[in-house]
């Protein structure tokens, strides 16, 4: 009897002591695996745009239709060849269709209430707009532009926006270069603190800026992508989580 109340007891302190040992491991395994290095990684690059858009309005206004049509495909002539001897090929010139509004003068009543409208005319108006990868052409043809209002011609011309055609491929460039800046953060923090840099357990990449090179142009929660300055800076952000051991 002495001897079974032994055996029960030795296999009981066996038993307590396999436990300590299986949950002290599952909980030094839990507590290294909660040990994470968080960084913020950052690229930015400077490029110049490679495409330009740009467009201008002139508009005629006549009680008559057809006269008004006439002096605005006269204008149109005129437009066309300013900005072809600009340096400009006639295929980047593009003339949308035309837009006819009639207008109305009011006339208000004398003797008080209401008043009237009498047709006054028609107004057309008709945008013109170039698409080209030779920025200087178009660039020198928008400011030079409004020249074409000293021969009767009513324009008025819109700054141009500038593109970049391979903003993918940046985009990719700067997401590595931002991610290799962020592991030699995490790798230096882990060696000042004695640790080792493990496995990579999370990554969140930010939102891809494009500004104005030298401008104070601000970052926004959903991105800034700039089209007003030929000049721009690409920036991007990710955040990453490592293990540490």
């Amino acid at each position: 009897m002495k001897n079974n109340i032994l055996i029960v007891s030795v296999i009981a302190a066996i038993a307590v002591i396999a436990s300590s040992l299986i949950f002290g491991n599952a909980y030094r395994y839990k507590y290294k695996s909660t040990q994470t290095i968080t960084v913020n990684g950052n690229a930015k690059k400077d490029f110049e745009s490679d495409l330009i858009k740009w467009s201008a309005n002139y508009n005629r206004k006549s009680p008559e239709l057809r006269l008004a049509s006439e002096q605005l495909a006269q204008d149109r002539e005129v437009v066309r060849a300013f900005l072809i001897k600009q340096g400009i090929p006639a295929a980047a010139i593009k003339f949308e269709s035309v837009n006819i509004n009639k207008e109305y003068t009011y006339h208000p009543n004398a003797q008080g209430g209401g008043g009237y409208n009498t047709f006054s005319g028609y107004n057309l108006t008709q945008t013109v707009s170039v698409e080209s990868n030779d920025l200087d052409k178009v660039d020198a043809a928008s400011r030079e532009i409004s020249t074409l209002i000293s021969q009767g011609v009513e324009l008025s011309s819109y700054p141009p926006n500038y593109y970049y055609s391979k903003l993918e491929d940046l985009k990719l460039e700067l997401i590595s270069q931002a991610s290799g800046n962020a592991r030699q953060r995490a790798e230096n923090i882990a060696q000042e603190s004695g640790a080792k840099l493990s496995r990579l357990v999370k990554a969140d990449l930010g939102v891809f800026q494009i500004t104005g090179q030298n401008d104070n142009e601000e970052y926004s929660y959903g991105g800034v992508f700039n089209t007003t300055s030929r000049n721009k800076t690409a920036n991007i952000t990710v955040k990453v989580s490592f293990l540490a051991e």
